[in-house]
């Protein structure tokens, strides 16, 4: 569970730069390039399957977590049972995640599934030698939506809640805990975990705004 959480909080990272092209102001070849290379280059494809599995081996892992802490829990009951952390965000890891996964469920939906059956509008950029699809006016369209737009912030506050705990607790499950280091890694946990969604949300929320201008 901790292992493949890490790596999808890496995967946000490269995920979030990529996006941030968004907001070029180029007429969106800048990102309709970068999801060209994205879904033409072998390794990315190759790669882009394990991320999917992984994705799908966290949600099971949580699921099965969750089903064996509600197992014991009722077998010791409720005066006996207790709790190492006691934040909100500890306690609702499993709403969450179900949150997160709907939220997926949502943005492939409306962008990589549209993408694989050939649902986007083509572009023609200079120095390739086919068109390319137009991602950027999709996304646009979206976020043209404001119920759309409050539903990726939606997603985006769960997995902020998310990762505030689970950044930390990760590492702590891999034995990483230390009273040295421990208040180092709660604290870039805390930051990533505000930056990273704060990040994602800028780009529905400037796009819907300048859509209204």
């Amino acid at each position: 569970m901790s292992l493949t959480g890490l790596f999808l909080i890496i995967f946000l990272v490269v995920h979030l730069a990529g996006n941030i092209q968004l907001l070029s102001d180029d007429g969106g070849r800048s990102f309709n390039e970068y999801a060209y290379f994205m879904t033409h280059n072998p390794l990315i494809k190759t790669l882009s399957y394990g991320l999917y599995f992984f994705i799908l081996l966290h949600a099971v892992q949580g699921i099965v977590i969750k089903l064996s802490n509600n197992k014991a829990r009722g077998s010791q009951g409720y005066r006996k049972y207790s709790s190492r952390v006691n934040s909100w965000a500890s306690k609702q890891m499993a709403l969450l995640g179900i949150l997160i996964f709907a939220f997926l469920m949502l943005h492939m939906g409306d962008f990589w599934f549209s993408m694989k059956t050939g649902n986007i509008e083509t572009v023609s950029i200079a120095g390739y030698s086919e068109p390319v699809a137009d991602l950027q006016s999709k996304v646009e369209a979206s976020f043209a939506n404001v119920w759309i737009v409050i539903a990726y912030l939606v997603g985006l506050l769960a997995l902020a809640f998310h990762l505030w705990h689970g950044f930390w607790s990760a590492f702590q499950t891999l034995g990483l805990d230390h009273r040295k280091y421990t208040p180092l890694i709660k604290t870039v946990g805390k930051l990533y975990a505000i930056i990273i969604p704060a990040g994602f949300a800028v780009i529905p929320i400037y796009m819907f705004f300048e859509s209204q201008s």
